[in-house]
């Protein structure tokens, strides 16, 4: 696809035809599951994309900061899960208390202490926010030992929260080889999770899981919703692990050949494209090829980054792409590079149609 001529470089394009299809594919995925869709909009922090969520049959969103939840829910969100286990002062008190009078608000909890400080500043609010204990299932991040979780759901229930879960993120399915095996350990923690806390008398009527790795993995599952968010756009790390295709990548940076670098006989061609880790982003897996690909030529690897300039490693015996040549760039993380960019370019039909606010740009708190 040739990049119109109103998008200037290093800028982000979203396909807008790709990112509806995605939106279809995975709500029609999970509904053959039998599960809830409940997408975790961090990954595109747009509002225009959680209303197309909404209305392919999304039960609400998920989100990572208080921030982020207070931009959906003024967008009209009626219905949001902070997966996140927050350590909640008297200030954020008063946000969620602000939050629940717009939308049902559900928090992540893993700690007695945390559930304890949360009901303390809440007071007599506390009832009208929703409490899942975050389940440990494998990444060993946050969440507790499946074991533990009903301690921690007597701690919220005493600090008068209103209990109705668990949840999980399978983040260790991101790597070669594990979506599958991460998909069966994270349904393992839920269902032991789950049936602690039933036998300690709790109601689990929500339990929640899921990542773009692991949300198409394997036929019935213990959860109630899952939580992907990657796959609305896809990345060059879903690439590699081939949890999608490059038809399915919605999101690319235009970026322009400024420089060819001339190397010794034997040695790979290399040039530089304008779009450097000020709008890419530096993640790189350990595991990964490269700190991105590009789209129209999967032979290719971004080999370094710097703030403005991406060094590709072009394979030999082709030419290099002339100087001035623009082409599409798959971001590693497509996360990091949506929060690095106020607005985003709209494609359809090869056509720019406009552009998107990331609205929840940098509400990291």
């Amino acid at each position: 696809m040739c990049i119109p001529d109103e998008i200037t470089t290093p800028e982000v394009m979203i396909d807008v035809d790709v990112l509806d299809r995605n939106i279809a594919r995975m709500a029609a995925a999970t509904r053959a599951r039998g599960v809830k869709l409940r997408p975790h909009a961090k990954t595109h922090k747009i509002l225009e994309v959680a209303a197309r969520q909404l209305a392919a049959g999304a039960v609400g969103l998920t989100v990572a900061t208080i921030g982020e939840a207070e931009v959906f829910a003024n967008g009209g969100v009626k219905d949001i899960f902070i997966a996140y286990p927050l350590w909640v002062t008297q200030g954020q008190a008063e946000r969620l208390r602000r939050l629940s009078a717009q939308a049902r608000i559900t928090v992540g909890v893993d700690s007695a202490e945390s559930a304890a400080f949360m009901g303390q500043n809440l007071g007599t609010d506390a009832g009208n926010i929703a409490v899942r204990v975050e389940i440990d299932s494998g990444h060993h991040r946050s969440g507790v030992h499946p074991d533990e979780a009903a301690g921690v759901a007597r701690a919220a229930a005493d600090a008068g929260l209103e209990v109705v879960g668990v949840f999980t993120f399978p983040g260790h399915s991101y790597a070669p080889g594990m979506p599958a095996a991460a998909a069966r350990q994270e349904d393992e923690a839920l269902i032991r999770a789950a049936t602690r806390m039933a036998a300690e008398g709790f109601n689990v009527s929500e339990i929640s899981g899921g990542s773009t790795p692991t949300a198409l993995v394997g036929g019935d599952t213990a959860a109630t919703e899952l939580r992907p968010g990657v796959y609305v756009f896809g990345d060059a790390q879903q690439l590699e692990l081939e949890r999608c295709t490059p038809e399915s990548i919605a999101l690319t940076v235009a970026s322009t050949v400024v420089s060819h670098h001339r190397t010794g006989p034997g040695e790979p061609g290399r040039f530089i494209m304008d779009a450097g880790s000020k709008i890419l982003g530096s993640d790189r897996a350990a595991w990964a090829s490269g700190y991105g690909r590009l789209l129209d030529y999967p032979g290719a690897r971004i080999t370094s980054l710097s703030e403005h300039h991406a060094t590709v490693e072009w394979p030999d015996g082709t030419p290099m792409p002339a100087l001035g040549r623009r082409l599409r760039v798959v971001p590693n993380h497509v996360c990091l590079t949506i929060n690095l960019v106020d607005e985003a370019s709209l494609v359809s039909g090869g056509v720019f149609t406009g552009r998107w606010t990331v609205a929840a740009r940098g509400k990291n708190t």
